[in-house]
């Protein structure tokens, strides 16, 4: 089991509000204390997670262009899941599912981005939630879904939100796939409007609590847009530099540049660790 061989999260402080569930659930017991509060109206409360090197890298690119390549820790891959219990759906940008096919991650189609832990399977079981969801977010629409193994429907339910035009090209393939739902909405600049998106997905499903697990372009751009509410952010004790041979690496904001004035303010909410890693909670 997942689980059996890993170490507890050590708290260096939480400052995060009662999670109104009482006691720690035994499964999460690892981790402590984890509570959202209520959404805004009308949209998810937004949360993302990311991991990163110490001088701020999210992508060693090539065959190692993962977080996990990055944090190297089992107890990061096991939060992931954490996180996952508390959403409604998990959002990711089409760029990011198409880079782990081509790592073959975890086969020749890539991810579905669902809970592997098995005990953590069951909490979320009991949370009464309805079928793990996954998002994936794309303008043009301009891919096969018989090409990912995320649009088959037998683990998570998908949703493809796209622009007009890529709703139009989308339309057959998705008629062939009973557990895909397609949202269409304005675009916006080269992307889609993300507000319309959130809100949709609110409408749509009920989504109280959204996670976003990348890429950067679409967390930037979620940002940009005011819509991300908090970050959970696990450093990496690893410095490594913002070139290599495949070309520039990634931070966390490739696509968004804020002035002193307008930047986005986080509060530090909470901090643990685990052995050099560390592991952080901000909320805007």
């Amino acid at each position: 089991m997942m689980t059996a061989s890993m170490r507890d999260f050590e708290i260096l402080f939480d400052t995060q509000e009662d999670s109104g569930e009482g006691s720690v659930p035994a499964e999460a017991a690892r981790y402590g204390p984890l509570g959202f509060p209520a959404p805004p109206a009308g949209r998810p409360w937004i949360y993302a997670n990311f991991v990163q090197s110490v001088d701020g890298i999210v992508s060693l690119l090539g065959e190692e262009a993962g977080g996990s390549d990055i944090a190297g820790l089992p107890e990061d891959r096991w939060l992931m899941d954490l996180l996952r219990v508390h959403a409604d759906a998990v959002m990711v940008g089409m760029g990011t599912l198409r880079a782990e096919k081509r790592m073959r991650r975890p086969g020749p189609r890539g991810p579905v981005f669902r809970i592997v832990d098995p005990e953590l399977q069951r909490l979320r079981a009991r949370t009464g939630r309805a079928r793990e969801r996954n998002v994936l977010v794309s303008a043009r629409g301009n891919f096969r879904l018989d090409d990912f193994a995320v649009f088959d429907g037998t683990q998570v339910n998908a949703s493809i939100v796209t622009a007009p035009q890529g709703a139009a090209g989308l339309k057959d393939q998705v008629a062939a796939h009973p557990a895909v739902d397609l949202i269409s909405v304005d675009s916006a600049g080269d992307g889609v409007d993300l507000n319309q998106a959130v809100a949709a997905l609110h409408q749509r499903y009920g989504i109280r609590y959204l996670l976003c697990e990348g890429g950067p372009m679409l967390y930037s751009r979620l940002l940009a847009a005011r819509l991300v509410d908090e970050m959970f952010l696990t450093v990496s004790p690893l410095t490594v530099g913002a070139q290599s041979r495949e070309g520039h690496r990634p931070t966390l904001l490739p696509e968004a540049s804020f002035s002193r004035e307008n930047g986005v303010r986080w509060r530090w909410l909470s901090c643990r660790k685990v052995a050099d890693h560390q592991f952080h909670r901000f909320r805007r």
